[in-house]
């Protein structure tokens, strides 16, 4: 498979290829609650096995993942790139709501790093747009931000091509995140951008939100508010079918080569042509290090069609 990518470089360092996303670590009624001492254990193992990179989000248990993060970075903050976001945040009714208002993101962040315990974030990106601020204004506060000191880059997540060349011109991007998965393989356009603009793209949601690790045969009844519900297609229907079969791909080469089915669809994202790195979610110390073995696969491109075209 093709291997060309802009490697993401914060604070002066290379990033690994792999980064660990802690949404599902923040649980609240998204993933269901995490023992704080697990959560813990998993960060630690993924900082043991060279990956630095963690990325959160306020929005990932409301603060709560990035309390226990702190938790787990006592100590150690020196040793991670830690990624954090802005604008998304509950509003007067509860409810999760875009706010990249100049005020509001200097106030998040500020939130942000008091739960982090840390007096700088390596980067800051902007979570969703927001169709209410120009983007010209919440890049504007991203880069005081930078000049203050509590950040040292600042990135993009979920953005279209249009949305991504547009920002580069105003500032300088270090990162966009965008997701990238056998079941969602449509960043096209974005991949051009950034490889034109020489921008890092970090895929996010590899493993469908936990499906193509081969974990369920049969449709899940998550209670509503459950990310796999709500912010993932493939568990009901057609698409779990769909799913369903590329899952048994991805199983059938598991075997082969004597892995996880959930570092084989890791690998196929990271020999994507020009996927700097790959974000995966994990929930427990036996996740982080079968993961972590996708670093050590490489697909051949008639395996990498065959997990996507089934021949």
């Amino acid at each position: 498979m093709v291997m060309t990518f802009t490697p993401l470089i914060l604070s002066g360092k290379t990033a690994p290829r792999l980064g660990l996303g802690t949404w599902a670590l923040g649980g609240g009624k998204d993933w269901g609650e995490p023992d704080g001492q697990d959560a813990v254990n998993t960060v630690h193992a993924a900082l043991d096995a060279g990956i630095c990179l963690i990325d959160t989000a306020p929005a990932y248990g409301w603060g709560r993942a990035e309390e226990l993060l702190a938790r787990a970075l006592k100590g150690r903050r020196q040793q991670v790139l830690l990624a954090d976001k802005c604008g998304i945040v509950l509003n007067k009714d509860g409810r999760p709501d875009h706010d990249l208002r100049p005020e509001s993101i200097l106030a998040q962040c500020d939130a942000s790093l008091s739960r982090l315990q840390t007096d700088y974030l390596d980067i800051y990106l902007i979570h969703w747009p927001d169709p209410k601020v120009p983007l010209s204004d919440a890049l504007g506060a991203l880069e005081r931000l930078k000049e203050q000191g509590k950040i040292r880059a600042l990135g993009l997540c979920n953005v279209s091509a249009d949305l991504l060349v547009s920002a580069a011109a105003q500032a300088s991007v270090a990162c966009v995140q965008n997701p990238l998965s056998l079941l969602d393989n449509k960043q096209e356009k974005v991949l051009a951008a950034c490889a034109e603009k020489k921008i890092p793209f970090m895929a996010y949601g590899a493993l469908g939100g936990g499906i193509l690790s081969g974990k369920y045969r049969k449709e899940p009844n998550f209670r509503r508010s459950d990310a796999r519900r709500y912010f993932y297609p493939y568990y009901r229907g057609e698409s779990f079918s769909r799913a369903q079969g590329v899952a048994a791909r991805i199983k059938e080469l598991a075997s082969q080569k004597d892995c996880a089915a959930s570092a084989v669809a890791l690998a196929w994202a990271l020999g994507r042509g020009g996927v700097s790195g790959v974000l995966f979610g994990a929930r427990c110390v036996r996740q982080v290090q079968e993961n972590a073995a996708a670093l050590q696969i490489r697909l051949t491109e008639q395996e990498a069609e065959y997990l996507e075209y089934g021949h």
